[in-house]
């Protein structure tokens, strides 16, 4: 393939996202949900006939897929790997969110700011002390690239992980994902799947509205003491823990 087949793949790529509607619809999907194009037309604030044509060109372009019910038409992202495409974009936006209006648009703000869904794994403050946790303690190495230690795999089997199903998943075990509101990373990859699987399996976390996690009340000294870190940090609104990630 040429350089200029590249250029021009690439620079249609943008185009899709160039728009500030369609890029929103990538951004609401980012909950790993299937949504109909009325719905999306809703949460985008177009006619449907609008969002149509945006989730037309979406789909052509490969960054969604349909899939059609009766009258209905769900959508989704095509994979984890728009899903990372979408959240680092999001990661290197450099215009800081738009100040809220409301005490109600604040608290949701918040939410999604501490804990929340990056498509199939945990993002936000909690993700990211959950990365900064494994690789302080060891359970995680990047110093040839990010992988699991062996005390990674004991800790991630400890709490119950299919550690035998993630040695074969055809994704990576671990990688790190660029968070959009902490600017630096959080855990994702198959390990990142299954724990935020198990964490709710075991009733730590609880998905709220839309793509926000809360902590449940069991949850928090569980996972404080899973991780080694104090209580304190998994408190909404207290600073994170010191990080050795990069910034």
């Amino acid at each position: 393939m040429s350089i200029g087949t590249d250029g021009r793949r690439m620079a249609e790529l943008a185009a899709l996202l160039a728009d500030g509607t369609r890029a929103g619809i990538c951004v609401a999907l980012l909950d790993g949900r299937a949504w109909t194009a009325g719905e999306l037309a809703r949460r985008a604030g177009v006619a449907p006939s609008t969002a149509s044509d945006h989730l037309t060109r979406l789909v052509r372009g490969g960054l969604l897929v349909e899939e059609r019910q009766g009258r209905h038409r769900y959508l989704r992202l095509a994979g984890p790997s728009v899903a990372r495409l979408i959240e680092d974009l999001a990661g290197h936006a450099p215009a800081p969110p738009a100040p809220t209006t409301s005490l109600r648009a604040a608290n949701a703000t918040a939410a999604l700011a501490y804990a929340r869904t990056c498509y199939d794994h945990l993002a936000g403050r909690l993700g990211v002390l959950l990365y900064d946790a494994l690789v302080a303690d060891g359970r995680l190495d990047r110093s040839s690239g990010l992988a699991l230690t062996p005390g990674g795999w004991a800790w991630a089997a400890g709490l119950g992980v299919p550690v035998d199903v993630l040695r074969v998943a055809r994704r990576p075990v671990v990688r790190d994902c660029l968070d959009w509101t902490e600017r630096r990373p959080h855990l994702a990859g198959a390990l990142g799947v299954a724990l935020r699987h198990r964490f709710t399996d075991l009733g730590w976390i609880t998905q709220v509205t839309g793509r926000a996690v809360r902590l449940t009340p069991v949850g928090r000294p569980a996972l404080a003491e899973s991780l080694g870190v104090p209580v304190s940090t998994l408190i909404p609104g207290t600073p994170s823990a010191p990080s050795s990630g990069r910034a």
